[in-house]
This record gives C-alpha cells, structure tokens and sequence, in this order.
C-alpha cells in the first residue's frame, strides 16, 4: 500500500478558536493525535463529531477505560491501522497497561494477560470487527462481566473506532506531521519521527507480522 497522504492537513491558522484548542490537546494529550483531527477539520462537523463521541466514549464514560484501550488497539492490529495502532492512551499506562498486554492482543483468548472481563470485552470487538454470529452463550458471558449501559458504551465505541480506524487506514498520514515535537499517547519506539522510521523498518514490527 502507497505511504502517499491522500487527503490534506488543515492549516491551524485556518482553524477556528476553539478547534485550535482541541488541536493543542490532541498534541498535549493524544488519543487522538493532531494529524487525524487536522483532515477532519475539513468538515468543522466531522471534526466535533470525533472529539465530543471520543471524549464521551472513550476517555469518560460508564466502562473501564483500560477495556476500552485494549479494544481500541484490538481494531488497530485487526484492520492493520498502524496509525492508530501505534498510539497508547496515557489514561491506560497510569491504570497499569503494560506494553506486553498489546502484544497478545489478536491471541486473547489463548493469553494469560487478560483478566475474564477483558477477554469477554475482546470477544465483543472481535464479533463487531469479524462480523461472527453470536449465540446465547456469547450473550451469557457478556452479561456476566457487564451491565447493559456497559454494553452499550462499549458496542458504540468499538463501532466507532472500527469505522474510523479503517478509513484512516487509506490516508497515508503518520505521525509528527502536525504541531510535531510532543510525544504524547505515542507507543514504545515511536515517540520520534526518527524511532518512528526505524521502528517500522524493523522486521518485528507489529503491522509486518
């Protein structure tokens, strides 16, 4: 697949007041980082969209946020979005998600990394993501980890994630291409534009395997 960015970057200074503030979280904070926020400011509407719904969803909300990270990143290695896929909440690492818990990500069921709870959470992404059929057994596992606004929460944020992430799959953007020079929410080997090159170079690298 071409490394061609396919659609621009909108310039800040062609921003609004208050898109310009999120703009300077997404580089203080990450997740989501600035290059993918810049071409949603194409359309102010798809911009707030992805940052209230990201917000709601996924760094507030009813479920546990460390599930709701592991699932995010469960999609990343699912549909090879290496954009998203090498970001890492800085809210998971200070609840205690170590790097190894990535690694085993597309072999949770086999991995003794996840609680019960997380593995019934990857379960619901992966049926999501793979489309599976469901039976009650399924249903019975999700309900004994979850409440039903739980459920709710969690099924709109992987849809969510599973939409997003596998368009910007197609865009060519990478990293430390907008307000370049902060390292947040970037993973283990990619907090530079120069780690970043030679971590993909690598033949271990995760989107290679």
């Amino acid at each position: 697949m071409s490394n061609t960015q396919r659609i621009s970057y909108v310039p800040l200074e062609e921003m609004t007041e208050d898109m310009r503030l999120e703009m300077e979280r997404c580089a203080r904070e990450g997740t989501p980082r600035p290059e993918s926020s810049a071409v949603r400011a194409h359309v102010p509407a798809a911009f707030w969209f992805f940052a209230n719904g990201w917000n709601d969803l996924f760094r507030n909300g009813v479920c546990d946020h460390a599930i709701k990270e592991l699932c995010r990143v469960y999609i990343s290695r699912t549909v090879k979005c290496e954009y998203c896929g090498n970001q890492r909440s800085e809210k998971g690492r200070q609840l205690g998600l170590a790097e190894a818990q990535y690694d085993e990500l597309l072999n949770f069921e086999r991995s003794e990394r996840y609680t019960d709870r997380q593995k019934a959470a990857l379960a619901y992404a992966e049926a999501i993501a793979w489309r599976l059929d469901t039976d009650d057994a399924f249903w019975e596992r999700l309900h004994r980890h979850f409440s039903e606004p739980e459920l709710v929460e969690l099924g709109c944020f992987i849809g969510l994630t599973l939409g997003q992430q596998s368009w910007l799959r197609l865009l060519g953007i990478e990293h430390h291409e907008v307000m370049a020079g902060t390292s947040a929410s970037m993973a283990p080997g990619f907090e530079t534009p120069e780690a970043l090159r030679e971590t993909k170079a690598s033949a271990s690298y995760w989107a290679r395997t």
